[in-house]
């Protein structure tokens, strides 16, 4: 370790404007809930606070690890988080009518947010060891599609048809950064078009069905399969332009918005601070996404682009999903948002990824 520090201007390479995006992000995600969870849990703030303050430590340390013993040992991480994944659907406790969480005395876990980063590192791992720049064919594809589609299955089983769709999301773009001939492309949409057939007639659930078809006609059942929805784009459209103020937001003090400390925290922070707030946020975001795309530009070796171009994808579909679903122009999902919304699991993952991906630039030089 001392060697490597010897031979790498550390500070210099040390990506602070990385760091201080994603601070931010978490920063004004416990400020949100302080005013989201008031009449649910006052506390939940805190909480939140201890998770990020947990996350950014494991960062810190993971940052001093060289990123390329993530490699060695990506197909160990992801074969621990599919192990996981298969309990929870033995042992797992329910909510909500879904079988996701592991439960340890008070702390909760959810596997399948961990199975995002074990996927990101695996097919880094794969990609890695592949050689050549061509772009893929068929059969080079049968290994990514497993190691994308098994935990993807694993997760729809608990069921939770967002999490499955932003692993398959994430594994996707993966993939397609790597570069796909055009015929396996033209033959991918058109299995793609034939599962989503599939997925609607045999394995989608009747709520699941209600959420896609009150998509397609909002004001059809406002008072129940819509109800979600619908209070989420009343919270967001009375924000107007700059916002009802801290805590004076009435959809999210009288209770009427629900999941507002998680899948709605978005609407949230649009009702009280409004467009502006709105769109000063998904800026950050965007700074965000970008200090990632920077990492991956300046990547030593395959491996750590493909890690922080991973974590962008995650962050990015995550991020998109989120807010095209509070503001309807995407079905809901139960995606958070991610960093802002509030998650154990979800934030300790995402800053895993930000610690791997500070390593990479850290290391950028050697």
């Amino acid at each position: 370790m001392a060697t490597d520090f010897q031979r790498t201007p550390w500070l210099q390479n040390l990506h602070g404007p990385l760091i201080l995006s994603v601070l931010a992000v978490g920063a004004l995600g416990v400020y949100n809930l302080r005013s989201a969870a008031m009449n649910l849990a006052p506390n939940l703030y805190l909480t939140q606070l201890m998770w990020i303050g947990l996350g950014a430590l494991a960062a810190a340390v993971i940052t001093l690890i060289d990123y390329r013993i993530f490699e060695k040992a990506a197909f160990f991480i992801y074969g621990v988080c599919l192990v996981l994944l298969a309990v929870v659907l033995l042992y797992g406790s329910v909510r909500n009518g879904s079988r996701r969480w592991l439960e340890f005395g008070r702390v909760a876990v959810q596997p399948s947010e961990f199975i995002k980063l074990g996927l990101i590192l695996a097919l880094a791992s794969y990609f890695q060891r592949q050689p050549g720049t061509a772009a893929l064919g068929m059969t080079q594809l049968i290994r990514p599609f497993l190691m994308i589609g098994v935990p993807a299955l694993l997760i729809m089983k608990q069921p939770d048809l967002g999490t499955a769709g932003l692993v398959i999301l994430t594994g996707m773009s993966m993939v397609v950064f790597m570069g796909i001939r055009w015929r396996t492309l033209l033959v991918l949409i058109v299995a793609a078009a034939g599962g989503v057939w599939a997925l609607w007639n045999f394995y989608m659930k009747q709520y699941q069905k209600d959420r896609v078809m009150n998509f397609l006609d909002p004001e059809a059942d406002v008072l129940g399969t819509g109800y979600h929805a619908w209070q989420s784009l009343i919270a967001v459209g009375s924000g107007q332009l700059g916002g009802k103020g801290f805590m004076k937001g009435t959809q999210t003090q009288l209770s009427f918005l629900p999941e507002q400390q998680t899948d709605f925290a978005f609407s949230v922070w649009a009702e009280e601070w409004g467009f502006l707030g709105a769109a000063g946020l998904l800026l950050v975001y965007f700074l965000l996404l970008y200090n990632c795309v920077s990492v991956a530009r300046h990547a030593s070796d395959r491996f750590g682009m493909l890690v922080a171009v991973g974590s962008m994808s995650l962050i990015f579909w995550q991020m998109l999903i989120n807010v095209a679903m509070v503001t309807g122009v995407f079905p809901v999902v139960g995606v958070p948002l991610p960093l802002f919304s509030y998650g154990g699991s979800s934030v300790l993952t995402v800053f895993v990824c930000v610690g791997i991906m500070l390593s990479v630039s850290l290391r950028r030089d050697s």
